[in-house]
């Protein structure tokens, strides 16, 4: 008998929200979402959905996710190597039964309403007991720069856009058919490793491979090197005519910067100054002079001071160091 499994993708570091995500905890690990972190949360989520976890991720994500597993029915994959998302999810197929139903998700995004989003996820379930692939999209709520978009007609995918620019968002809104691409998507693992081997048959291939030649799940760093890094949007989504959406209407933000943190903490009663200041991580009594929308991000040994519009740039702070081999990262 068929299962819906969710499976967690669980490679990234997190660079963007350094000094707060580090390579020895990411950002997903963090207790900062009212006590509970981004995996655990993501976790309970699709527990309403699924009935067992694959998690894929880095051993050293192996080894942090595993405390939050403990009570649910789950596999862990170890990559010794991040090939992207199109291998990532291959292995989790390949561990499944081709008519098992994945339920794919990232496991650092902020979802609140799980009505909405079990509502959203039983559709897409739907639509994969049918044989398509389901992707789900964001009812925008601004013109959001930092996320992709997809335009639809109701639930048929007419196109799949890359980061706008600021009118380019603006045009979408106003348009009213572009939704955020979320990066959660449902299929049968079948559907999606015959779609994989149609489109990207050498990444279909050593992918297999390197997941036969793995012990105990755990992949070796020779085979894994030789797949072609692409993720599934690149790999599949965009070349597949068997692509679903649903729109869905669940609070979301993908967490991958600090004005997606601050807009968080704002939300939920975080202290700032008059002027849309804020101080994460210190008690110390805190001024700022002449700044506005400013976050102060204090750790026992680092501190950063970031203009909330340059969130990006903390990016470059994190490769500076890590190219320096430092041991802040």
């Amino acid at each position: 008998m068929s299962k819906i499994i969710n499976v967690i993708l669980s490679g990234g570091v997190g660079s963007r929200l350094w000094p707060l995500s580090r390579k020895s905890r990411p950002k997903q690990y963090l207790p900062i979402f009212e006590g509970k972190t981004l995996f655990g949360l993501t976790v309970e989520r699709n527990l309403e959905v699924s009935s067992k976890v694959i998690l894929v991720g880095s051993s050293s994500n192996k080894d942090l996710a595993e405390p939050y597993l403990k009570n649910v029915e789950h596999d862990i994959i170890a990559e010794a190597a991040p090939r992207n998302t199109a291998a990532a999810i291959a292995f989790a197929a390949f561990h499944a039964e081709p008519d098992d139903i994945l339920v794919v998700t990232p496991s650092d995004h902020l979802i609140e309403g799980q009505e909405a989003y079990a509502e959203a996820i039983n559709q897409g379930i739907m639509f994969a007991q049918r044989g398509f692939i389901a992707t789900f999209g964001i009812i925008p709520t601004r013109p959001e720069t930092g996320y992709g978009y997809i335009e639809h007609d109701q639930n048929n995918v007419l196109s799949f856009r890359e980061k706008p620019n600021e009118d380019t968002a603006k045009e979408f809104l106003k348009q009213g058919n572009f939704l955020w691409n979320s990066g959660i998507f449902c299929f049968k693992a079948g559907v999606y490793l015959e779609e994989l081997m149609r489109f990207e048959p050498k990444l279909y291939n050593a992918s297999e491979v390197a997941f036969e030649y793995a012990v105990d799940l755990v992949l070796d760093e020779d085979h894994s090197m030789k797949i072609p890094s692409k993720s599934i949007d690149y790999a599949v989504l965009e070349r597949s005519d068997l692509i679903k959406v649903v729109p869905a209407s669940f609070e979301w933000s993908d967490m991958g910067a600090f004005d997606s943190l601050y807009t968080y903490y704002r939300t939920k009663g975080h202290k700032q100054d008059e002027n849309g200041n804020i101080v994460v991580g210190s008690k110390k009594h805190t001024v700022f002079v002449g700044l506005s929308n400013c976050m102060l991000i204090s750790t026992e040994d680092a501190v950063l001071v970031l203009d909330r519009s340059r969130a990006q740039d903390v990016k470059q702070v994190y490769e500076a160091l890590e190219k320096d081999n430092s041991g802040l990262v």
